[in-house]
């Protein structure tokens, strides 16, 4: 019996041994859930291992098959899932961005283009259809109209014709953007970006006429229409000239306001203007969602406010101006979506539970939220049928995945997909408080070693997010860049590693205050107090190896792990640094074009020495870099830069450099690859 018992174990051994990163990554990605006009379907796509696919089906029977067929890690991207009025075909973009350059991303060199293209697919024979060269497709009421965006200029395809040419849908300077049509299908709202102002648009299919609504100096923006299409409300802003973004920004003189137009006669009204003070900034980054306010069938209009310090819902009856506050609690709001009755609003939140997402239901005329999702998993774009909910879900030891809700019982969509050689032993993490070196508290997932044991000494690992807008959660994130980092951390966990995700200040999930940290980024870097005293914890603890506590990141991760390697190689023995920004004043640019340091000296002074190019003359440790050379985000000579500096001081530099990838990795082969090469590198330089 004992040989059998050691024999079983052993095995067990074996089976853990031998998983390997791949077995982390194996479960193809779900985005894009989208329900037909009739509520008894619902889309998505699948990415599984860089095929992207559209699968569809009706819930009650659960008869979901793949209803497109591209096979292939080849990089190209498939979203904006639009179902035809009809509900008889889906039409979405496949294809990539282009960088300035006009070049659409190609990291798999395919010999054509890989421009974004808009196809419809029928889903009773499954037959696609190239459309037009375009993105951001919307349909008209009766089906009739695609109008789509192509080249900063709106498009439209009349679907009726065959052969239809594609056509400009009317000519305006600046570049357009969110095309939504009113309920007749007679009207285009758009919005025309004009670089330090925006107008708000209605374009007449009828009379082929633009009347811009309530033109002004400032920036306005998330049109949207009421149920009649007789009124629109927008956002309006002031715009705020030479203003740093990666900077604390908690306030402005000038609050932003709500306005109400009347289409026929361009009569606007500010309908609601935010307090001075907390909440006065309408800040884009939350919810997460194509238009940010909405305007529902009862009149109300339902906007995001951060009055308490927390981005919460609110909502504003037309009429009677009165405001209710929807959402009360120690959290914040990331997404909202108006439900299929036109009148209740589903809402994704952590308010209840801070390090993860549940979804919610308010009715705003009734003030009744709802929690609808209970429990220690994540939940995420809800999706509302008629006989219940569709949401993706995630938990601590699954990667996300559809799921169906029906009179309160929860039902794994597609399950049989789901890979069998997914590991079983991954470890749930759980949230402690760091105390940064300026005794700043910032929260971390930690993760222990499977099997672990209290009296040994284990080497560890800080994953640093990206961002800075982003947080960590208590299980797989929603993101599929976060979701793949996750993985990597449970597979350090899995290989001996105690790992450590550090929610550092200027990210969000923790109110104002810490979203917006004062000396953060471009203005000081304070967030670095947070990483060296993570690192500072581990190392006090009894059950870590000091000599071995390891950095990685990519991103503003790949920011901190540099800063970490150059203030305190002391303390970090190696890191691995993906797509890291170095010289703030090298980055501003890329998303702030007006942004010259010469222009402002004491501005860049301080943004200098906020980065790791400052500080690079105390690197010693031994450290990974990667990059893509197509990187959007951060310029690809930011690591040709760091590399060069380092070289010069004979710091043990190596390098993975991919080929015309885009900083979230676009192929399978590139996120294993980057993954694998993480750990090897970190546990080769443990192991020494």
């Amino acid at each position: 019996m004992k040989r059998i018992v050691l024999f079983f174990l052993l095995l067990g051994a074996t089976a853990l041994q031998a998983q390997k990163m791949a077995d982390y990554l194996a479960p193809a990605f779900p985005s894009n859930l989208v329900a037909n006009h009739k509520g008894e379907a619902i889309a998505w796509v699948f990415n599984n291992k860089g095929s992207r696919n559209i699968y569809y089906g009706q819930p009650d029977k659960n008869n979901f098959v793949a209803v497109t067929h591209y096979e292939g890690d080849d990089g190209v991207e498939m979203n904006s899932l639009v179902f035809a009025a009809n509900d008889e075909k889906i039409y979405f973009v496949r294809g990539n961005s282009s960088n300035t350059k006009g070049e659409p991303a190609n990291p798999a060199q395919l010999q054509y283009t890989t421009e974004e293209n808009i196809y419809s697919v029928d889903l009773a024979t499954q037959a696609i259809k190239k459309i037009s060269k375009g993105a951001a497709p919307e349909i008209s009421p009766d089906g009739k109209w695609l109008v789509y965006l192509q080249g900063g200029k709106a498009w439209k395809i009349n679907l009726k014709e065959e052969n239809a040419i594609p056509q400009p849908l009317f000519l305006s300077r600046g570049a357009i953007g969110s095309l939504k049509f009113n309920a007749s299908g007679s009207q285009v709202l758009f919005v025309s970006y004009r670089e330090e102002h925006s107008f708000i648009g209605v374009y007449d299919l009828a009379s082929n006429k633009i009347n811009f609504m309530d033109a002004s100096t400032y920036l306005d923006t998330d049109p949207v229409w009421n149920s009649s299409g007789t009124h629109i409300a927008f956002v309006r802003n002031v715009n705020i000239k030479n203003q740093i973004l990666f900077s604390p920004k908690r306030a402005v003189p000038q609050p932003w306001e709500i306005r109400v137009v009347e289409v026929a006669t361009n009569k606007a009204t500010t309908l609601f203007k935010a307090d001075a003070g907390v909440g006065s900034i309408f800040t884009n980054d939350l919810p997460a969602v194509a238009t940010q306010i909405i305007w529902n069938n009862d009149n109300y209009i339902v906007f995001p406010w951060e009055k308490t310090g927390w981005v919460h819902l609110y909502s504003i009856q037309v009429d009677s101006k009165k405001i209710n506050h929807l959402t009360p609690g120690i959290g914040e709001v990331e997404t909202m979506h108006l439900g299929n009755d036109g009148k209740s609003i589903y809402y994704v939140t952590n308010i209840t539970d801070s390090n993860r997402r549940h979804i919610w239901k308010v009715d705003p005329a009734k003030n009744n939220a709802t929690l609808l999702t209970k429990g220690n998993k994540i939940e995420y774009s809800p999706v509302v049928i008629n006989s219940g909910l569709v949401y993706l879900q995630a938990s601590a030891t699954r990667p996300a995945w559809p799921m169906y809700l029906k009179q309160g019982a929860e039902q794994m969509i597609t399950a049989q997909l789901f890979p069998s050689n997914f590991p079983t032993n991954l470890v749930t993490p759980k949230t402690i408080l760091v105390k940064a070196t300026d005794q700043f508290l910032a929260p971390a997932q930690l993760f222990l070693p499977v099997n672990y044991d209290a009296t040994k000494k284990y080497p560890a690992i800080i994953f640093l997010h990206g961002g800075s807008r982003r947080q960590m959660l208590e299980g797989f994130n929603y993101s599929s860049y976060y979701s793949n980092a996750y993985a990597v951390n449970e597979y350090f966990a899995s290989q001996g590693y105690i790992v450590m995700a550090l929610n550092y200040r200027s990210g969000i999930g923790y109110g104002l205050n810490f979203r917006e940290a004062l000396n953060y980024g471009m203005t000081g870097g304070s967030e670095v107090n947070d990483l060296i005293g993570a690192g500072e914890y581990l190392k006090s603890r009894a059950d870590v190896n000091g000599a071995k506590i390891g950095l990685w990141g990519g991103s503003y991760g790949g920011y901190l792990t540099a800063h970490g390697l150059s203030k305190r190689s002391d303390l970090f023995a190696a890191g691995v640094d993906i797509h890291g920004v170095h010289n703030w004043n090298d980055e501003e640019p890329t998303f702030t074009p007006w942004y010259d340091s010469l222009r402002f000296p004491k501005v860049a002074q301080v943004a200098y020495k906020a980065s790791p190019v400052y500080s690079a003359k105390g690197w010693k440790s031994p450290v990974l870099f990667i990059h893509g050379d197509d990187d959007r985000n951060v310029p690809f000579t930011e690591t040709i830069h760091m590399i060069q500096q380092l070289r010069t001081q004979n710091v043990s530099v190596e390098e993975m450099i991919l080929p015309d990838e885009i900083h979230g990795f676009l192929l399978y082969k590139s996120w294993l690859k980057v993954d694998e090469a993480a750990f090897e590198f970190i546990n080769r330089k443990f192991k020494k």
